[in-house]
């Protein structure tokens, strides 16, 4: 697992450019003889491990897209792609599954069900690759998904997990405030992109602290502001780029309804017009109560899960949520904190790293989830109606 993870973490790729790794996954599945189907909504691929004893069939995931952002780390297994890296863990979780997939395959001959495996292009970077997907069938005959997350700010030896909502809706939103740009010295004859959008920014906190039902919750962020940068020059435009964490419909509804009511009343009294793009990312990820019990049962029997416990609700996004859209199943987080750290560098972060000894713990988990889902659905359906 750990070759397996380093070679991914030095050969990163953007999300829908995934085109090496998945030759990488697919290559390494041909070769132990697993069935594999290539291209699967995009970069997307698919291993089936066909149990020898009758069953259900499972379906366990990993995502394996990087990020743009240049590795910091001093490490012999640093990014070798300039401006990319794998800042998430999904080179982790590729190289459990992978490893996982051939254990099973292994045990094929004891192993009750299907268990299909998962591959995910573009986690990362909406609209995702779990939609494209399940539209080209990665879901079809499956009867339950486990999914887990390696959770570098959690000590090794934890898995935290969640009923009902775990992970927030991420929207992305776009606004242009289009003014009239001038010289400096002379505001009187301009429409002044800056300073309506610095006034929309403002209001724009406005909406989770006085408008939004506060136990509900929400984020509402703008991520970056850009206008002409010289010093002596009023811009003509300004763009404002964001992002909308929520985990209520109607709430994500309001929100979306309620920024273009700012930049109405903000742009009259400036005189501007303006542009708005509000983009539905992916839904809030939503577990299902039954299987997140037996998931829990499950993580009790790994031996290196030292902790299982309950997470409160992350704003962070995840399009495992389509997933569950589709199928019942449990979303969970396994502890990665690497050793001899205080405090772990956060996911997204161009010195994030992981503890490797996690790689086994997911993989351990996901499996004992399966096996732990198959017994209880062979004795249920043993017992006389």
């Amino acid at each position: 697992m750990v070759k397996i993870r380093r070679f991914l973490h030095q050969h990163p790729e953007l999300s829908f450019q995934e085109k090496n790794t998945a030759k990488y996954i697919a290559d390494y599945y041909k070769k132990i003889g697993v069935p594999v189907q290539e291209q699967v909504g995009g970069n997307g691929v698919v291993a089936r491990v066909e149990g020898a004893l009758p069953g259900k069939t499972v379906a366990l995931r990993a995502d394996f897209d990087a990020l743009p952002i240049q590795d910091e780390k001093e490490v012999e297994y640093r990014s070798t792609v300039p401006g990319v890296m794998h800042a998430c863990g999904h080179d982790g979780h590729t190289a459990s599954l992978l490893v996982l997939g051939k254990t099973l395959h292994e045990m094929r001959e004891t192993l009750s069900g299907t268990v299909i495996l998962i591959h995910q292009h573009a986690e990362e970077y909406a609209p995702g690759g779990a939609k494209s997907m399940i539209e080209a069938g990665c879901l079809e005959g499956v009867d339950v998904i486990f999914g887990t997350h390696l959770w570098a700010t959690e000590p090794l030896g934890k898995v935290l997990h969640r009923k009902g909502p775990i992970m927030a809706a991420a929207d992305r939103f776009e606004i242009v405030i289009k003014g009239s740009g001038g010289h400096g010295a002379q505001p009187h004859k301009t429409k002044d992109s800056i300073v309506i959008g610095a006034q929309i920014i403002a209001e724009l906190q406005q909406i989770v602290s006085r408008r939004v039902n506060p136990i509900e919750p929400a984020v509402v962020t703008v991520g970056s502001f850009i206008a002409d940068n010289a010093f002596n020059v009023i811009a003509d435009s300004a763009k404002l780029i964001g992002t909308v964490r929520t985990f209520n419909p109607e709430v994500r509804d309001f929100i979306e309804e309620e920024i273009e009511q700012i930049l109405k009343g903000a742009c009259l009294s400036g005189r501007c017009d303006y542009e708005y793009v509000y983009e539905r990312g992916y839904p809030a990820v939503v577990n299902h109560p039954e299987e997140t019990d037996l998931f829990i049962q499950s993580a009790d029997t790994v031996d290196e899960v030292h902790t299982v416990e309950e997470i409160e609700m992350q704003m962070g996004g995840e399009d495992f949520a389509f997933y569950l859209e589709h199928v019942k199943g449990t979303f969970f987080f396994t502890g990665a904190k690497p050793d001899n750290v205080e405090t772990a560098y956060p996911h997204h972060h161009p010195k994030f790293d992981l503890n490797e000894k996690a790689l086994l713990i997911a993989a351990k988990s996901l499996a004992s989830a399966t096996l732990h889902y198959q017994d209880k659905h062979s004795v249920s359906e043993a017992v006389p109606k």
